[in-house]
């Protein structure tokens, strides 16, 4: 068994550190007052016990207050009085260096943590050592000097969390929708060199990378583009080809028809376009940002964001083409094709394509193959996106989300009275462990109603804080997002203020663990007839507080599901210590995301997809819904069918399948999670019995995008016991 140090350090336990740490103890005290040798060993042998029940590596906090409450269970007051002090005395010297400490550790890559932070993120890597460094210091700063005492308790407490506070300390927004239109169509300006209007559409894929690797620095949430802002390019491609050509065959005496002029040319642009899309692909997997990881890029495919007619025939090429070459995967250090994380692919279905008779029905054909080979793209419904997102005009909008799954509000511009929404972004999330507020309230529902109020109260003034560390930003923090066209076109020393007002940008309210709230709550899951109703009011009373705080400020408040890649350990970990293991409740080492269903319960897919719609109805700022599914590659009918009912039924839904590799025996199924000798979960190669992380590619779904294999206990836990919904 092992345990997690302070620093971050994974160390073997050692009973016999407890049984002296005791001793010292009650060496303190009078003999009257003192333990014998045998209490004192009850105590560390309790202690031992309670770490091997945990299921997972205890830290040393959590030990230490073991070792408290078992010394007041032998009734030995003072020896616990002496023990506690001594902790107090000890972490008042720790404050004064623990981000020495942990920045140390980071840099001898042995802070588990550390490790298990980021399933995209390498900490052995020196440009993500660097940026957790910066991370850790800003941490650090933000605690002690940015936020109010009583939102930093809540947050390490678990009561909320606080997202990226590495990043709080710098005015850095959250994710955006990129507006490539704009950058393009008139230029813009990538480290101070003028970037003028592409003249191909090659040029035009290029430039847009090299956008994405600006932005992904500029900020430390995900971005979107769509294909629809490079598709234009064909065209002016396909202008230039046809003019080459008949140059070319003129300057060789050549005579012929305009039709074999064009037929010749839209080869040339085919290729072109192939070589765009790889661009694309191989640009965003490769490139490096300044916080050591791939972007967060996601590519939106969405036919009727262009005109009928060569556009829209264009743009079809282009999906298709990423299609394509996203079936066919990257290729690894073994030269084998595996599944990449990014760039995140988003599909929409509509009218034009979703029946066998539309006619694009072929790209949801591929779609399909290419979810079950590749898990992407995900799926939006034109249909019911519509029926949600209403603007004051009355009409109904289809757009893509940013990262994970942030939404925007609505919104119409009041200059043009057009719908925009490229060039907006998220100011920030602050979200609430629905878990802790269920189990503070001791089951008493006027007590709940009244702790929900009063948590509303504290995530409201977090999110301010957010708000406000934004207010006063100057466009010169970042020219490539304010001035030079990705999010505006401020002038230098502009501040971005207006930016932040009347819906132009949201501010989101996370929440977690709806399922095991209502458990407590009501003894059974939100999908429970009898449990439903309790989960569907406090989602409401939920936006009823976005809407209050929206009137007051002026700001698009939105309630945002939130994906909790690591947090849901943080939360587990916390509600344990503050409630110990309640069944069904908190004996897991995560919480379930947003509203979902839990992992472990039974439902199929069809059912699970139109239960959640409920609540993604419910959840505006954010929301995606899964379903898990078996091997589908020789099974695209059921995928297609599964596609279907999304459309009919849910706004923005995915399928989780699975793609790994064993690079040590080349095995390429499913890599499972086991248990090693200290009682870890880990990753092990079914074929060869491969455990090192280092040597295997492993793809699953975590958060409503692709992660790898560096996931912390909780959420390989939560991955562990899915069970299939097909």
């Amino acid at each position: 068994m092992k345990i997690i140090k302070r620093s971050g350090n994974e160390v073997v336990f050692d009973l016999n550190k407890i049984i002296e740490a005791v001793r010292k103890a009650n060496d303190s005290v009078t003999d009257a007052e003192r333990m014998s040798e045998e209490q004192i060993k009850s105590v560390a042998h309790n202690v031992q016990e309670s770490c091997m029940n945990l299921n997972r590596c205890p830290n040393v906090e959590e030990i230490q207050d073991w070792v408290e409450m078992q010394i007041m269970e032998q009734r030995a007051f003072k020896v616990a009085s002496n023990y506690i002090t001594y902790r107090y005395k000890h972490e008042l010297v720790r404050k004064s260096n623990s981000t020495d400490e942990q920045i140390l550790s980071l840099l001898e890559c042995n802070n588990e943590e550390i490790k298990q932070e980021n399933s995209n993120k390498n900490p052995t890597v020196n440009s993500v050592q660097r940026d957790y460094m910066a991370g850790e210091v800003s941490k650090d700063i933000t605690k002690r000097f940015l936020l109010p005492a009583d939102v930093v308790e809540a947050h390490e407490q678990g009561v909320i969390h606080f997202h990226d506070s590495d990043y709080f300390a710098q005015r850095m927004h959250n994710c955006c929708l990129v507006n490539l239109e704009d950058m393009l169509q008139k230029g813009t300006v990538i480290s101070e060199t003028r970037i003028d209007k592409p003249k191909s559409f090659s040029t035009a894929c290029n430039i847009a990378t090299q956008i994405i690797a600006q932005i992904a620095s500029s900020q430390y949430g995900g971005q979107s583009i769509t294909l629809s802002h490079l598709v234009p390019f064909v065209e002016i491609s396909r202008q230039k080809y046809r003019k080459d050509v008949r140059a070319e065959l003129m300057e060789q005496g050549i005579d012929v028809s305009d039709e074999k002029i064009d037929a010749i040319a839209e080869r040339r642009v085919k290729l072109e376009i192939k070589q765009g899309v790889q661009m694309i692909q191989y640009q965003v997997i490769t490139l490096m940002t300044t916080n050591g990881q791939a972007p967060f890029v996601t590519v939106f495919m969405y036919l009727n964001e262009v005109p009928e007619g060569t556009q829209k025939n264009d743009l079809a090429l282009v999906i298709e083409e990423m299609l394509h070459q996203r079936v066919q995967g990257v290729k690894n250090e073994k030269n084998v094709f595996i599944t990449p994380a990014f760039p995140k692919l988003i599909y929409v279905l509509e009218e034009d394509n979703i029946h066998e008779d539309s006619k694009y029905y072929y790209l949801t054909k591929l779609a399909a193959e290419c979810t079950a080979k590749r898990m992407v793209p995900d799926y939006i419904s034109e249909k019911k996106m519509k029926e949600l997102k209403v603007d004051k005009n009355g009409e109904g909008q289809c757009y893509a989300c940013m990262g994970c799954r942030s939404f925007l509000t609505p919104y119409v511009d009041s200059e043009t009275n057009i719908p925009k929404y490229y060039g907006r972004f998220n100011q920030g999330v602050v979200t609430l462990n629905l878990v802790d507020l269920a189990c503070s309230s001791e089951k008493d529902r006027n007590k709940f109603w009244q702790l929900l109020d009063e948590r509303l109260e504290l995530c409201y003034r977090a999110l301010m804080c957010r708000h406000n560390r934004l207010k006063g930003t100057i466009s010169d923090v970042a020219p490539i997002l304010w001035q030079n066209g990705a999010l505006a076109r401020l002038k230098k020393g502009e501040t971005i203020d207006k930016l932040l007002y009347n819906g132009y940008s949201t501010i989101s309210l996370g929440y977690a663990g709806l399922n095991e709230c209502t458990k407590y709550m009501m003894g059974v899951s939100h999908t429970d007839p009898a449990g439903t109703p309790f989960a569907l009011e406090l989602m409401q009373r939920l936006n009823d507080a976005c809407a209050t705080w929206k009137a007051q400020e002026n700001m698009d408040f939105s309630l945002y599901g939130t994906p909790l890649e690591s947090t849901t350990y943080k939360f587990s970990k916390c509600l344990q210590k503050r409630f110990g293991m309640i069944p069904g409740v908190t004996d897991k080492n995560y919480i379930t995301n947003s509203y979902h269903v839990h992992v472990t319960e039974e439902i199929n897919a069809f059912d699970k997809l139109t239960f959640e719609s409920q609540f993604q109805k419910l959840s505006p700022g954010g929301a995606i819904s899964y379903v898990e599914v078996p091997n589908m590659k020789d099974n695209i009918e059921a995928v297609l069918a599964v596609m279907s009912h999304i459309y009919e039924n849910i706004m923005y839904a995915e399928l989780n399948t699975k793609s790994d590799y064993c690079q040590d025996c080349g095995y390429d199924g499913e890599i499972m999670i086991m248990t090693d000798k200290d009682g870890k979960l880990v990753w092990e190669c079914p074929n060869c019995g491969n455990q090192d992380q280092d040597k295997m590619n492993v793809a699953r779904r975590t958060c409503g995008y692709i992660g790898t294999q560096y996931w912390n206990q909780g959420r390989t836990q939560e991955i562990k016991e899915r069970v299939l919904h097909l």
